[in-house]
């Protein structure tokens, strides 16, 4: 009886689903007369393609492979740089070392892939400035975001932006990185700048102008659903927990 009701179940929403998206109306005569097989092959041939597609699932499935073996990409680097020592494996090596957080290891290969280049790359100047950054060399990290020329791209300079208002904050300039934040949260997608700046905000005693910043990120994101939030499921645990308490000092 569970299977039947699981099946039903499971040939319900592939009806509903074709409906919803347009597919070919054959579908329904073979999810109503073959459930099961046509079930399945609905599922593979329809849903899995899509899903696939989506920068959310995408990020999900490398989130669980990442935890499943978190050195893989770090090793796949490792043996890329022994067998041709160029100036991309450093700066792939340099990238996987960043992404287990060992950005002290990190900032050699990206120097040395830096000093290597005919003309400096942006992006590589980038990822340094933000190793340093994340080692606590905020001073140097900044004098290198100076040297950096402007991106030909709004979303690079956005990116530039938000990385030095954190470094500006860090090192004790809060003023500038909040007017950089300001002019920057309207435009750079997700909700990780306009979090940071309503940090900065509560940091510096401006609560009330951190709450408009928070009740912006929960309107936005009503919008997304279970799978989109997951992504960055602490980011928006911090937000929802940090409005409430705003709320309930008003």
């Amino acid at each position: 009886m569970i299977l039947y009701l699981l099946i039903l179940a499971i040939q319900v929403a592939c009806v509903i689903d074709v409906v919803r998206n347009g597919r070919n109306q054959l579908w329904i005569m073979a999810l109503v007369f073959l459930p099961g097989a046509s079930s399945i092959a609905y599922v593979v041939i329809e849903v899995l393609p899509r899903i696939s597609g989506n920068r959310h699932v995408r990020t999900m499935r490398a989130e669980v492979e990442a935890r499943l073996d978190p050195e893989r990409d770090l090793r796949q680097a490792r043996d890329a740089l022994a067998l041709s020592d160029t100036i991309a494996n450093h700066v792939a090596l340099a990238d996987a070392l960043s992404a287990l957080n060992r950005h002290d290891e990190a900032i050699a290969h990206y120097r040395d892939a830096l000093a290597r280049m005919p003309r400096p790359d942006a992006r590589t100047q980038e990822k340094l400035a933000q190793t340093l950054f994340e080692t606590g060399a905020s001073g140097e990290a900044l004098t290198l975001l100076e040297t950096i020329a402007a991106p030909s791209t709004q979303s690079d300079r956005d990116r530039l932006t938000l990385l030095r208002a954190r470094v500006l904050a860090e090192l004790g300039q809060p003023d500038k990185a909040l007017a950089l934040y300001a002019d920057i949260v309207t435009r750079m997608p997700g909700e990780q700048a306009r979090c940071r700046y309503a940090a900065l905000l509560i940091d510096q005693g401006y609560h009330a102008r951190a709450q408009v910043v928070l009740e912006e990120v929960e309107s936005r994101m009503r919008r997304l659903d279970r799978l989109q939030r997951s992504a960055d499921a602490k980011m928006y645990q911090w937000a929802n927990e940090t409005l409430r308490g705003l709320r309930a000092q008003r």
